[in-house]
């Protein structure tokens, strides 16, 4: 979905009002015209051009010390190689002070055991995250290409960077959920500082729905998450 859609405008907006925060949501180039890494290009630059903040923050009350980088679903697997790829770069305002990954997009060629039992789900089957990957990635890899399996046999070592501390949210009834505890572990592994927070009867993209338990608890897990990291760096 684009990020003007209404469920994902809605969603933000939803953000902005909870946290008193400015939302940007990014428009990145899409696969399969525009395959990995593409899109953490773009995210990259949207960061880039947030850290100009004399061409965009005029009348705005702003902190760029305190930023932190999110995403929900392929979303999350786009924030975590943005925040690799960032320490690349020097900012002159920008500080990301914390990650929340919302049901990150992650696989492998391995078939998890959430992947075999919930072959079908709302929002996402095994077959669709196969053509997806496939679609994504570049030409000729596999699902255990670093871009998906980020902590796997051919994963990049992240224990040397700066990286925000990050909270991971799961949902039980999401067939990713193996992949995302994963990625967890492979944070605390690497010596970052993180957090898992489940909810067992969730869907994949469970959020999109204010109706629903997990949306209200979410909102609150975050916004003591965002709290902290604000009080930490004050």
């Amino acid at each position: 979905m684009a990020p003007n859609s209404k469920p994902y405008d809605d969603f933000c907006r939803r953000l902005a009002g909870e946290f008193k925060a400015i939302v940007i949501s990014v428009n990145y180039r899409l696969s399969q015209e525009h395959r990995c890494p593409t899109q953490y290009e773009d995210c990259l630059k949207a960061l880039k051009i947030i850290d100009d903040v004399n061409h965009w923050s005029e009348g705005l009350n702003a902190n760029l010390k305190h930023c932190f980088i999110a995403g929900d679903s392929a979303g999350g697997n786009l924030a975590h190689h943005v925040v690799v790829k960032a320490n690349e770069h020097k900012f002159r305002n920008l500080r990301l002070i914390g990650m929340i990954a919302i049901q990150p997009f992650f696989g492998g060629e391995e078939r998890t055991e959430s992947e075999i039992v919930m072959e079908v789900a709302p929002f996402i089957s095994r077959e669709r995250s196969d053509w997806l990957w496939k679609a994504f990635l570049p030409e000729g890899s596999d699902r255990d290409h670093p871009a998906a399996n980020v902590f796997g046999p051919n994963g990049e070592d992240i224990s040397g960077v700066d990286y925000p501390a990050t909270i991971v949210v799961v949902g039980g009834l999401d067939p990713v959920k193996v992949w995302q505890k994963r990625y967890y572990e492979g944070l605390k592994k690497s010596g970052k500082e993180a957090y898992l927070v489940e909810y067992p009867n969730a869907i994949h993209t469970f959020y999109a729905y204010p109706q629903l338990p997990e949306t209200s608890l979410f909102m609150k897990e975050t916004k003591d998450f965002i709290k902290k990291r604000q009080q930490h760096f004050t």
